[in-house]
Parts: structure tokens; C-alpha cells; sequence
């Protein structure tokens, strides 16, 4: 596979469609819209709170969360990323704003900013392989989707049983392929025909426990068989253990164990996922290698704690690889398969970036420039 990197920038140092833009194409490759939390992550607990008493951590982490998770983890890619979302005008608000259009380059132009609307907060505490979260949240203004959105290579939604999105068909309509995930029906139907938005899905991406349900099937395998009579790409993700999928269009079908690592927290890695599935599809990649690296993108983000801080950009996928490389050489043979399924990351990943630093917005409110 030949390298698709573009010249390297502070924000984003690989571009992997730089090898198909053209003057004619949309300026931004996704569009997505939702709600946009603080999230604000506390590590290092001994255990969880105990009532009438105080709890320390001994470390604390604050980001944009909700739709940030995954504009976030597009950008980090370097996708060029679009978001539609309501912000508040409060330090929150401010937080948000900042952390995702300076600190992560996501282009905010379709979003507003909504006077006397307090942010919605998230509290997760995470202790003992477990987390716990608390919300507050006020009602959210109307949603911020213009009439029609812009035109891009893709879009995400997450489809609701019996609860069609208008903006999605539009964004159909445009050419703008819809990358999407449904979350547990709380209704117990399944029903895929319950689900209005699917026939303009092009990829759709549930967890095996939502694709068997939804498929009356008793295996992944056999759930993905089933999505791929519905929509072109089906992939079901099986968490710690890998994923597979099938390509309809190509007529390529694909499965990838999951990857040895210490996870902590798990929060927004379906998200890293997507977009990780998403830059391959987009950049035109073989099956194969687009489920590795969603793959390796979510493996790579639980370990670390919360959603957007945890999601990785290419200098942490070059290092993975490096070490990847590295273990092959004269290691063992369950090393060198590795370095194999995952080759197609060397032609990528330009020596210049090999040890890059990652610029993020800093993981707290309080810090602004001297």
C-alpha cells in the first residue's frame, strides 16, 4: 500500500486522504451533530465513595464529551472534522469551544453558542476496573442541525428505533456516506425494520450484543452475515476480543482478534472505533486492514482514562508500531503475525512522525496562557 501521509502540521501530522483530494471535494470529510459534555474524569480511587465520608483521587482529568468523543477521535486521525452542537456561554462552554477547535482543529461553524444554558457535566469516577458517572443536565436548546448539512465524504448518527433524523436522508441525498451505531433498545422489539434511517446507512457498526438481538442470531458471525443483506458494510465489534465485518460492495469479508493490552477505562472507545473504521473506508483501504486499525484505535484509547483525552492520533499509532516492529524482530511467532496483520501501517506512517509529540488541549479548566 502506497503512503498517503501529506505534510505533517501541529495538529495534524498524517492526512491519509491527501492521495485523494481534489480542488472539487467537500472542504470537510465528516459532518456529525449531538450533545456536547464536560467531562470531567476522576483516577486513582481505592474504592467507591462511601456515604458521609470524602474520597480522594489521585488524579483528575477534564474534556469535552458526549459528540466530542468521536469529533475528537476523527480529527485526531486527521479527518477533516465538522460539528453541529449547542454550546453554552458559561467557563464550560468557553472550555469546550476552545479544547475542540483550537486544541483539536474540529470545525465549529455550524455550531452556536446558546446565552443562559448551562453545560451539561459529567462526573465519572473510575476505581476497581469500574467506573460510576454522574450527569447533570439541563433541558438542551432545539438541536443545532441546519436545514440541510454541509456537504462531506461522511457523516455519523446513531440510529433510535421509531425516531427518523430528516438531516440524515438530506446528508444521503448529498453523497455523504452515514457511518452509524444504535444504542440498547429499551422498547425489547429488535426490530431492524424499526430502525428508519438504516436504508441510508453505509456502514453500520452495533455491538455483537445489539447485532444478534437485532438479528435473532446466536453468534457475531452469524449477526454480520445477517446486517449485510440490509446495508452494505456490517461490522459487529465484540469488544475486548476484536470485530468482523462484511463489505457488501467489495465482497470482502474480514475478522480481527482483539489485542493484548491493559485496559482502564473503556469510555468512548466504540467511538475510536468508528473513526478509525471511517479514515480507512474513507482513504479506500482493504477490509482487512480498515478492521485492524478500528481496532487498534480502540485498543489503544482504554488505556488510558476518559473518552476524548484517551483517544489516540497517529504519532500514538506510529509508536504502537514501532514497538510492534521491534517484538517481531527475532521474537516470537505470535509477535511476528502481529507485525504482519498490521504491515500496511508502514507504508503510512512517514519517518518524520515516528516520534512526534501529540499537541492536545490540556486536560483542565483552570490553566490559560501567562
Amino acid at each position: 500500500m502506497s503512503s498517503t501521509a501529506g505534510t505533517p502540521d501541529p495538529i495534524h501530522p498524517i492526512d491519509p486522504l491527501a492521495a485523494l483530494r481534489a480542488p472539487t471535494d467537500p472542504v470537510h470529510d465528516v459532518y456529525l451533530t449531538g450533545t456536547v459534555f464536560l467531562d470531567i474524569i476522576l483516577t486513582g480511587l481505592d474504592h467507591a465513595p462511601v456515604r458521609g465520608t470524602e474520597s480522594w483521587a489521585r488524579g483528575m482529568g477534564s474534556s469535552p464529551g458526549g459528540i466530542a468523543n468521536m469529533a475528537t477521535a476523527l480529527a485526531r486521525l486527521g479527518l477533516h472534522t465538522t460539528l453541529a452542537a449547542a454550546f453554552g456561554t458559561d467557563v464550560y462552554g468557553d472550555y469546550c469551544w476552545e479544547s475542540l477547535e483550537n486544541g483539536e482543529g474540529v470545525d465549529l461553524s455550524p455550531s452556536r453558542r446558546v446565552p443562559g444554558w448551562h453545560s451539561p457535566v459529567t462526573v465519572s469516577m473510575a476505581y476497581e476496573g469500574e467506573r460510576t458517572m454522574v450527569t447533570h443536565e439541563h433541558p438542551a436548546p432545539p438541536p443545532a442541525v441546519p436545514g440541510t448539512p454541509p456537504r462531506t465524504r461522511a457523516c455519523v448518527a446513531s440510529f433510535e428505533p421509531g425516531r427518523p433524523e430528516e438531516w440524515v436522508g438530506r446528508a444521503h441525498a448529498q453523497g455523504s456516506k452515514v457511518f452509524a451505531d444504535v444504542g440498547w433498545d429499551d422498547s425489547g422489539r429488535w426490530d431492524l425494520a424499526a430502525l428508519p434511517d438504516l436504508p441510508h446507512a453505509h456502514a453500520f457498526l452495533p455491538n455483537a450484543a445489539e447485532a444478534q438481538r437485532y438479528t435473532d442470531t446466536d453468534t457475531p458471525e452469524r449477526a454480520v452475515r445477517a446486517m449485510a443483506e440490509r446495508v452494505p458494510i456490517a461490522v459487529v465489534t465484540k469488544g475486548p476480543e476484536g470485530a468482523v465485518a462484511v463489505d457488501s460492495v467489495t465482497g470482502e469479508s474480514a475478522e480481527v482478534p482483539g489485542l493484548a493490552v491493559d485496559a482502564l477505562d473503556p469510555t468512548g472507545a466504540g467511538d475510536v472505533f468508528v473513526a478509525g473504521f471511517m479514515t480507512g473506508t474513507l482513504a479506500g483501504w482493504p477490509l482487512p486492514d480498515r478492521l485492524a486499525f478500528a481496532n487498534l484505535t480502540a485498543a489503544l484509547s482504554v488505556q488510558h482514562f476518559g473518552g476524548s483525552l484517551a483517544a489516540p492520533g497517529w504519532p500514538e499509532v506510529a509508536a504502537w508500531w514501532n514497538r510492534a516492529e521491534r517484538s517481531a524482530r527475532g521474537g516470537s511467532a505470535d509477535a511476528r503475525d502481529l507485525a504482519h496483520r498490521y504491515g500496511f501501517l508502514s507504508g503510512l506512517i512517514p519517518a518524520h512522525v515516528r516520534d512526534w509529540p501529540r499537541l492536545r488541549a490540556l486536560p483542565t479548566l483552570g490553566f490559560r496562557g501567562a
